[in-house]
């Protein structure tokens, strides 16, 4: 965390890190038959991935509810820090909470190893504010983020029917208009 916090200093201080506002207001639907709708993306100068992968995180936080979701969603922004440093970070999608209450980032990375100690350090951090088995993720080796967006397929060449334990794979991604004064 600390040379990651190091790395983080140095990409802001270059102006490397950026919010782009292209994917905000998306609504990704999962085969679990829940949604949810982008609300900030975070990516990094980078060249292009030589080892494209996709991260696919889901947590549900302790005793979060009702208003305290809007609360959290302007509080993410000051988790950016926290990984935006790791090595290979190509771009995060934050997603609002689902209607289990649950959360989800959407990464690409350089690598699958880069993913997976990744998802590994966010687990031990999110597992001190979630409850037992809420934290949750899948890495996708040789897909682009984008190329997910276009074709959700490709994080399950074989779709099953719709089945609650794949929270993790994408069905269709909507466009759909910013919520008024959101984040």
């Amino acid at each position: 965390m600390a040379r990651c916090a190091g790395s983080t200093v140095g990409l802001l201080a270059r102006r490397e890190t950026h919010l782009p506002k292209e994917h905000v207001g998306l609504r990704l639907r999962f085969a679990d038959e829940t949604s949810a709708r982008v609300f900030r993306e975070t990516t990094v100068d980078r060249e292009a991935p030589a080892h494209p992968c996709v991260l696919v995180v889901a947590f549900r936080l302790h005793l979060l509810r009702g208003r305290w979701h809007r609360l959290f969603l302007w509080e993410c922004i000051l988790n950016t820090p926290l990984f935006v440093g790791f090595p290979s970070l190509v771009s995060k999608l934050w997603l609002d909470h689902d209607e289990q209450d649950r959360y989800r980032g959407l990464y690409e990375w350089d690598g699958p190893g880069a993913a997976e100690h990744y998802a590994r350090s966010l687990w031990r951090v999110l597992d001190l504010v979630c409850p037992p088995e809420a934290v949750h993720y899948r890495v996708f080796p040789g897909v682009r983020r984008d190329d997910v967006l276009e074709k959700p397929e490709l994080l399950d060449p074989a779709p099953s029917v719709a089945d609650p334990r794949e929270w993790w794979r994408l069905v269709a991604v909507e466009a759909s208009p910013p919520r008024a004064g959101g984040v």
